[in-house]
């Protein structure tokens, strides 16, 4: 895709405007929907999915991508640890929310696969803020219509039941098992990383190693380092297409209490930021970051981490787009 009318795409800055000022967008890009003809010059579209129909205890993440936005007025233009500007590699532009169905599961998911089809079939990477987990597997029905992908998925739950309450299939708790059935994941290219808290049983895990998925619990994290586990994750992932799925209780609840199902005992939010830096060179071809609660955090400071930890995730994506497009 051409890389045309940057300044278009440009970001607001905040010595333009104030940063509380104006009518907040994703990272204060321009809005574009995808019936606007400045749609096919977008690289990467950030995406809202306002829907926790999938939550089964604590709910709220419905609110998450309005919070976000919001917070997301405070990113600016470049990356300080990597050196990415993300908005000079690429197109980004905010796309809306998708307008998913609150009162039907089935009919949401529908829309939201509908959704994510044109934007795959307009050649735009997709960067999520959602919502609940459940989220994620209408988007992968969509992104992996050509074949199975690889996911480098960070969370303190595996998201693999294989059902709730007696036999219901489709919660926040098992989108992944339904992914790997629907072969929509390569569960030999999955890697689960951040495991931890109280279980149910195992069962869950016991289906993931089963069907070959690395799963990294918590304590081997701790003790192997970031880097370690990180390069462990490239080599599992490979080449190939990958998906990155964030959900936000992977970091530890005094760093992000906003959040459904938090679990002690987690990585910082620095820890959370090295992570997503040593994706660099994984080709991704979206990702979503999930589970962002905002009445359980009022403040405002789960979703600010959320939507930087975002931006890192952006990062990664521009610098692959753009050297993809350079070479």
């Amino acid at each position: 895709m051409a890389n045309t009318d940057k300044s278009f795409f440009q970001p607001v800055s905040g010595m333009e405007l104030p940063r509380f000022a104006g009518i907040p967008t994703f990272m204060r890009l321009p809005a574009v929907d995808l019936d606007n003809p400045k749609i096919k010059d977008v690289d990467i579209g950030l995406i809202g999915v306002p829907w926790d129909a999938g939550t089964t205890n604590r709910p709220g993440p419905r609110h998450g991508p309005r919070q976000l936005r919001d917070y997301s007025t405070m990113i600016r233009a470049g990356n300080a640890a990597t050196g990415i500007k993300p908005f000079d590699l690429v197109n980004c532009a905010d796309l809306g929310d998708v307008g998913g169905n609150p009162a039907d599961l089935q009919d949401a998911m529908k829309k939201i696969t509908a959704y994510y089809k044109r934007v795959k079939k307009a050649g735009i990477v997709p960067m999520t803020a959602g919502g609940d987990h459940l989220t994620s597997l209408p988007i992968l029905r969509a992104l992996a219509s050509d074949g199975p992908l690889g996911m480098i998925h960070f969370d303190a739950h595996t998201d693999l039941f294989k059902d709730y309450f007696g036999g219901f299939k489709y919660t926040h708790g098992t989108p992944f098992r339904r992914a790997i059935e629907e072969g929509l994941l390569d569960p030999e290219r999955v890697i689960q990383i951040g495991i931890r808290g109280t279980s149910y049983g195992g069962e869950d895990i016991e289906f993931g190693r089963a069907n070959g998925v690395t799963i990294i619990e918590i304590e081997e994290f701790f003790e192997r380092g970031v880097k370690d586990v990180m390069a462990q994750a490239r080599k599992v992932v490979g080449d190939l297409p990958t998906y990155c799925s964030f959900d936000i209780d992977f970091v530890d609840p005094s760093y992000a209490p906003g959040t459904g199902t938090p679990e002690i005992g987690g990585p910082t939010s620095f820890q959370a930021q090295q992570v997503i830096r040593e994706m660099a060179g994984v080709n991704l071809i979206g990702a979503d970051l999930v589970e962002v609660s905002p009445p359980f955090d009022p403040s405002g400071g789960t979703a600010w981490l959320g939507v930087s930890l975002m931006f890192e995730i952006l990062c990664i994506l521009a610098n692959r787009i753009d050297k993809n497009r350079v070479g």
